[in-house]
């Protein structure tokens, strides 16, 4: 093959996998509307079902499923039938995918399934199937034609079945008012989990390190105090240790500028006193977002009587793997 032969193979494929895509909105009626309320009343798992191509779309639609709210497992229907049958239970509900409707090892589960009372939502490529004529709910995710030339490997038939599991993923999230911060507590070790769980609390420095002053403190043992404690700031507060402004590597640039007499300069006569604070309480990635807004490396954090009880640098949010 040339390179533009593999080019127009590969358009090809995806055009009709697009087709058969587009082919499943014509589809949407009452019977995903009843499969959605069936998903969603269940008050066990969604155990999903398939052997071969329609497995392994199985697993993903189940992965999905499970980090999208909706507590769900695979069963392979081959195991089920050496002893993983006992992983199904009356509280559940069955999702089965066959492109024939007529896997042989789906249909040896039917009569367990019925005993155990347990409802069934398929998603086949033949509505007059023995599968879909036995299920609760059937979706039909036939196509037109397979993208494989040879109309032998699962190619859009697992793509139209995929998508149909998204879609149902998706209704039932939107349903379940399913948030970014429920999403989060499925994924605590990826990047999104720590944007949306750590707190300012989990990531800040103690109330030890943030450097203070008092208003009448001259400049000069002000940036001695700055250097101490290496957050290019310090923090001026009153006689109640309530926050009253602060004093920042920048405001130095700028006062030097102005000629200010460092040693005769009192540090109220130069602090900022419209500072940026946050509260304990708050994302790290909202506090990111603070500092990435007013273009500052470093928040002081306040009680609710605005008393500083630590610090949060940029660098603090980078070993936390937010920035």
């Amino acid at each position: 093959m040339t390179s533009i032969s593999y080019l127009e193979s590969a358009r090809r494929t995806i055009a009709m996998e697009r087709d058969a895509v587009d082919e499943l909105l014509t589809r949407l009626d009452g019977a995903f509307e009843r499969a959605c309320a069936i998903l969603l009343d269940c008050r066990g798992r969604v155990v999903v079902c398939g052997m071969g191509k329609s497995g392994h779309i199985g697993t993903k639609i189940a992965a999905t499923l499970a980090s999208t709210g909706t507590p769900a497992m695979f069963v392979h229907p081959a195991e089920a039938s050496h002893g993983d049958m006992g992983m199904i239970t009356a509280s559940d509900v069955v999702l089965a995918l066959s492109n024939s409707g007529n896997t042989a090892e789906l249909l040896t589960l039917l009569p367990l399934l019925k005993r155990l009372g347990v409802p069934l939502v398929t998603l086949t490529g033949r509505p007059d199937s023995s599968l879909a004529k036995a299920a609760d709910v059937n979706l039909d995710v036939s196509v037109a034609v397979e993208a494989c030339p040879l109309g032998l490997a699962p190619t859009s038939s697992t793509t139209a079945a995929l998508v149909m599991g998204d879609a149902l993923a998706i209704a039932l999230l939107e349903a379940r008012g399913f948030t970014a911060e429920d999403f989060a507590f499925s994924h605590p070790g990826g990047t999104l989990g720590r944007k949306l769980l750590l707190k300012v609390e989990d990531v800040m420095r103690p109330a030890d390190a943030v450097p203070r002053v008092l208003p009448a403190t001259p400049l000069g043992e002000a940036l001695l105090e700055m250097s101490a404690k290496g957050l290019g700031m310090t923090t001026v507060v009153g006689a109640d240790d309530a926050l009253l402004g602060l004093f920042t590597d920048g405001d130095l640039r700028r006062a030097i500028d102005h000629g200010v007499d460092i040693r005769a300069t009192r540090i109220e006569t130069v602090m900022n006193s419209h500072c940026k604070t946050v509260g304990t309480g708050m994302l790290a990635a909202e506090a990111l977002n603070i500092m990435d807004k007013f273009k500052i490396s470093a928040l002081v954090v306040v009680d609710g009587a605005r008393r500083p009880i630590g610090a949060l640098h940029l660098h603090d949010l980078l070993r936390a793997g937010l920035a």
